[in-house]
């Protein structure tokens, strides 16, 4: 990654009419509906930009759509990247770097997660407070980080304070259950073994998916508020754990992606 390759990216969107946006949007697995809330869409595939890595997962359609959500110019990513799929982490978190150059203020993130936690349910939402990075890779570990900022990041807060009282509030005014916990990320594609979800609740995990933590550090890196939930597809009981199918998996998000929607819908509209 170089300068010159974000330019280039940055250019090709803001000729396609990706003008000034203020907020990024990072959909998740079975979570793509938010885009049919946008006013006036300009819609651009990953192949087409410069630079830009391709979505290789079947769920995730790899897509750049602009328009408006409550009165506010957003950028959304339907079809984010992953670790599993062969890229680097520095690839993975690209498209952050390149919306915080378009102009984004702040960064909304979307995951399908399993709860660690057996206090939470299966189609439930938690706020994400905090994070343990269990990829093995940082998307600052580059010789020239430099160039696009500070090396040594700050992770004391990683997710917006301001943000997330808001999205409390507003789940409290829409009687929507909105769990508060700590996500794991892990590398995948498999998921975790009865041993593994041991392991994680007593590191102090209360969800765990495959996603997110990378774009929360780059975010950080760029000194960009962010915030992140996870919608919870399953519950991940090592004494009772059952086979998970990923089609139930997407069912699960996509039955609880109304309250994600109106949870994002409703931050929007209150950011200034």
């Amino acid at each position: 990654m170089t300068q010159n390759d974000l330019n280039k990216s940055v250019a090709y969107l803001r000729e396609k009419g990706f003008l000034e946006p203020e907020i990024g949007i990072v959909l998740g697995t079975g979570l793509g509906k938010l885009v049919e809330k946008i006013q006036n869409p300009l819609t651009v595939y990953y192949s087409h930009i410069p630079f830009f890595p391709l979505a290789t997962v079947e769920f995730h359609s790899g897509k750049l759509i602009y328009g408006k959500i409550e009165g506010k110019k957003v950028v959304v990513m339907q079809g984010r990247f992953h670790l599993y799929e062969g890229y680097d982490l520095i690839d993975v978190t690209y498209p952050i770097r390149v919306m915080h150059r378009l102009g984004i203020k702040r960064l909304l993130i979307s995951n399908a997660g399993g709860a660690v936690n057996l206090q939470f349910k299966k189609g439930e939402i938690m706020l994400i407070e905090d994070h343990i990075n269990l990829q093995g890779d940082s998307p600052l570990a580059f010789n020239n980080v430099p160039d696009f900022g500070e090396r040594f990041v700050d992770m004391s807060e990683p997710y917006d304070p301001p943000m997330r009282k808001l999205l409390e509030n507003i789940a409290a005014e829409n009687n929507i259950t909105l769990r508060k916990g700590v996500y794991a990320s892990v590398v995948g594609p498999q998921l975790e073994t009865k041993a593994e979800y041991r392991y994680l609740k007593l590191i102090g995990a209360d969800a765990v998916g495959m996603s997110t933590v990378p774009e929360v550090i780059v975010a950080n890196h760029l000194k960009l508020p962010v915030v992140a939930v996870s919608v919870l597809t399953d519950e991940c009981d090592p004494d009772h754990l059952a086979p998970v199918n990923v089609t139930d998996i997407i069912a699960t998000a996509t039955k609880a992606e109304p309250d994600m929607i109106t949870l994002f819908k409703a931050l929007i509209k209150q950011l200034s």
